[in-house]
């Protein structure tokens, strides 16, 4: 199918744009009336991920609504683990947690390692996205980095240390590099998946990168993203890994088209290590709550640091519920709207 905007994948192959592309991670979501509406028909978030055309609805309407240059599946990157055989829920404003945790060598040798399959209702609703879709904007599809999602299995949700993670990584890697190689596995499969079933583009979220040092980063993290990396030679691939400011230059070295940055790492620093790879990023989501005025000047700002091309604008981190969507909305149109050739001309 021919796009009839394509500007994201060009921006990410490095080609000339003649504007900057823009969309927003967690843009199907909370911030818009629509989507709850739609969540609150079913019995919640997990029945929405897994009901296709349902999650294809959600999933479109930030295209509709915000105007963004592609769309982002709706899904999470938990559905991983629960691929391998580990369950997990998802709490009302309190977020995801697994009723049954990794605690031992035994819990790693349970896991199975998911096949493209096991993620049919996501395939089928990129499938259902893309029909619907028509060619408008691009589709993005995505997978937690596993390092991410090791943090999940272990600690059994979010954590303020870490602790049970890294105990595990230090006390036993042996067994931590089995788990995060099942992961990978699983995660390769699914994502090839995505990419037959319409994919234009995949973006790696390695969510909880920061709480590691560059040492163990290279250790934990950087094969495994290589591995994914590797396996989707045929596709754009974004990484992102949130607070791992000191990988930037590993993670270009990686064969991927985009490094994500959050809010931390300067654009112009980040343009120098990651030499030609395109980069996306990296508004401070907390900006939205300022001012239309003041968003369109951290906008510019922004955008002037990146430069005009080999760039795609984004937040640092996804978009928070609670955030005006005009504001969301407004910043898209700023950045639409940004005259390019005033950077070019520099």
């Amino acid at each position: 199918m021919i796009l009839k905007n394509d500007l994201l994948l060009r921006a990410a192959r490095g080609e000339k744009t003649e504007r900057i592309p823009v969309w927003l991670m967690r843009q199907a979501g909370r911030i818009l009336p629509e989507y709850r509406a739609v969540r609150a028909s079913l019995s919640g978030f997990k029945e929405l991920v897994e009901t296709p055309d349902r999650a294809a609805e959600v999933t479109i309407q930030p295209v509709d609504i915000l105007g963004v240059d592609a769309a982002i599946i709706f899904s999470d990157i938990l559905v991983v683990s629960e691929g391998m055989g580990l369950r997990y829920e998802m709490e009302e404003k309190k977020g995801p947690y697994f009723p049954q945790t990794i605690e031992n060598p035994q819990d790693i040798e349970r896991l199975r390692t998911g096949k493209a399959e096991d993620f049919h209702y996501t395939l089928d609703a990129i499938r259902i996205t893309k029909k619907a879709l028509d060619g408008r904007v691009p589709l993005i599809g995505f997978a937690g980095a596993p390092f991410t999602l090791l943090c999940y299995m272990v600690e059994g949700g979010g954590s303020k240390t870490f602790s049970k993670s890294k105990r595990l990584l230090f006390s036993d890697p042996d067994s931590a590099k089995k788990l995060l190689q099942k992961i990978t596995d699983t995660t390769i499969a699914y994502l090839r998946g995505q990419v037959e079933a319409g994919a234009d583009l995949i973006q790696v979220f390695d969510s909880w990168a920061g709480i590691l040092s560059p040492q163990a980063y290279e250790e934990f993290s950087l094969p495994y993203m290589r591995q994914i990396c590797e396996a989707i030679p045929d596709r754009p691939v974004t990484l992102f890994a949130k607070g791992a400011f000191y990988a930037r230059k590993s993670l270009a070295a990686l064969p991927c088209s985009v490094i994500g940055t959050d809010w931390n790492m300067p654009p112009q620093e980040s343009r120098q290590l990651v030499g030609n790879k395109t980069l996306q990023g990296n508004l401070d989501p907390c900006i939205l709550y300022g001012s239309e005025k003041f968003i369109t000047e951290q906008t510019h700002a922004m955008i002037r640091e990146f430069g005009a091309q080999k760039y795609i604008a984004n937040l640092g981190h996804g978009v928070y519920p609670d955030t005006d969507p005009m504001k969301v909305k407004h910043f898209v149109e700023t950045v639409q709207n940004f005259d390019i050739q005033s950077l070019e001309a520099l």
